[in-house]
């Protein structure tokens, strides 16, 4: 009887199997689907139903997968961030491997696509207006090289979305993650007992908790409404304000001229505080999440006071 049940799942390839929220999805989804997990990075044991590779999606056999297994959905998640590679190989693997892997889903019948994006490819400037909703132009490439690959990700993965209809494409850009096991720039510095500011800035952001953005993945995975969308919480808060709530001591640093925010984080090894992101300090980018709300009915389960409260207990 089991193994009946084991052939009528769907099998799912879900890329970034190392990172914290791809195992959180894989969690949510493994009694539904058959998952296979795949990343650039290392291979992971997540059990043994479920298949894992460590591959890159340039290389010869990642089609290879697709002949192993009917893979009907794929989730997206292997995206490069600035801090792991040069603009090159992350040119290499976040756009041409997308594409390639986008290709090869046509290839074989992938039925259904999702793609995880970033809020910062709207960019970060005084301009910005009060909201951001999914029609807003993508800035950040004009601001910083080291954004482009995150831009051309978005751009290639709307050209399918429109293209190719039968990939049933979503894009998710979601506002600042954080949690546990979340490694990226802001949780880093929410994380640490030191946190760099620019003098005379504090930017309203947002958070979102980690399982809510698993929950979102699923959510926007199990209902199947292509299209972009905004993932974010209805609620913001002061950058220096959330500092202060998660325990972590303020450091300022002059933020004119331009290079010299850039100098100091390099010379201090200011984790977290990296250069391409330095605007995103200065200026708010608040993202309207009310359309993925009303079309998949997400509404976050942690408020900003759980959130905080996680990081100042990690210091006590």
């Amino acid at each position: 009887m089991e193994a009946k049940t084991a052939k009528a799942k769907k099998d799912i390839l879900i890329t970034g199997a190392a990172g914290a929220l791809a195992q959180q999805v894989i969690t949510r989804l493994r009694n539904r689907y058959r998952i296979i997990a795949v990343d650039f990075r290392e291979q992971v044991y997540l059990g043994d139903d479920i298949p894992s590779y460590r591959i890159d999606m340039n290389k010869r056999g990642f089609e290879d997968i697709f002949r192993r297994y009917n893979i009907k959905g794929v989730i997206h998640l292997g995206r490069m961030i600035a801090s792991e590679e040069n603009r090159m190989r992350r040119y290499n693997s976040n756009v041409l491997g997308s594409e390639r892997l986008f290709t090869i889903a046509r290839k074989y019948g992938v039925e259904q696509t999702l793609v995880l994006s970033t809020y910062h490819v709207y960019g970060a400037n005084a301009y910005n207006p009060a909201l951001i909703d999914e029609s807003a132009p993508l800035k950040a490439a004009e601001l910083t090289m080291d954004l482009v690959d995150s831009v051309e990700l978005e751009n290639l993965s709307q050209i399918y979305l429109w293209k190719y209809p039968e990939l049933k494409m979503t894009i998710l850009r979601p506002c600042n993650i954080v949690g546990p096991g979340v490694k990226n720039a802001i949780s880093t510095l929410l994380s640490a007992h030191n946190a760099p500011v620019l003098a005379g800035f504090s930017p309203m952001m947002q958070f979102l908790h980690i399982d809510d953005m698993a929950d979102a993945i699923v959510l926007a995975f199990s209902r199947n409404q292509p299209g972009v969308y905004n993932v974010a919480t209805e609620d913001w808060v002061a950058y220096q304000t959330a500092l202060t709530a998660c325990g972590c001591r303020r450091i300022p640093i002059p933020s004119v001229p331009p290079v010299l925010p850039r100098t100091l984080a390099s010379l201090l090894d200011i984790r977290g505080f990296p250069p391409y992101l330095l605007n995103y300090f200065k200026y708010p980018v608040i993202l309207d999440g009310s359309a993925f709300n009303k079309a998949f009915g997400f509404k976050p389960r942690y408020t900003l006071k759980e959130i905080f409260r996680y990081y100042k207990a990690m210091k006590s």
